[in-house]
């Protein structure tokens, strides 16, 4: 009798817990597809809004080291790209490709008529949905000096 009041209550136990934890509503639980490293960048236009040096200190936007890398980015999941300044005027266009392991992207700036101006590779440091940050080196020689230059989301509309 005794060992039957055990398994009684182990069951009682078991089934009680199960009606708890499946008793959530169904919309509280999102889960999205997993994308790659590509489909995030080009999943939202993205605004600079930060900057930090080498030693984890905020840089103010304005910095010769950093300005020229301030502005709005938009990334097209056909790999072009178009990024204007902070007051829209036109910063740069050309094709985008981001590492199948999210570590580094690359830019390839062109002219008007499509010629290749420069190509830079920088390595990322952050790709979220939430977050899109990488890391320049003033002097490439030298990689103790770094800025890592932060994006996030933003609703701006591309400019013509």
């Amino acid at each position: 009798m005794r060992d039957l009041k055990k398994t009684v209550l182990a069951i009682c136990i078991a089934l009680c817990t199960f009606v708890t934890l499946s008793c959530s509503k169904d919309d509280e639980t999102v889960i999205e597809p997993q994308l790659t490293p590509s489909e995030v960048l080009a999943s939202t236009p993205w605004e600079t809004t930060n900057a930090k040096n080498n030693k984890g200190e905020s840089v103010v936007l304005t910095d010769v080291n950093v300005s020229n890398f301030v502005g709005f980015a938009y990334f097209k999941s056909d790999g072009t790209f178009t990024m204007f300044n902070l007051d829209d005027s036109p910063k740069m266009h050309g094709d985008w490709t981001v590492s199948a392991d999210g570590k580094t992207r690359t830019i390839v700036a062109k002219n008007a008529t499509g010629e290749t101006l420069f190509t830079r590779v920088v390595d990322i440091t952050v790709l979220t949905k939430q977050e899109f940050t990488y890391r320049i080196f003033p002097n490439n020689n030298d990689k103790t000096i770094y800025f890592d230059i932060i994006h996030t989301p933003t609703t701006h509309k591309e400019p013509k």
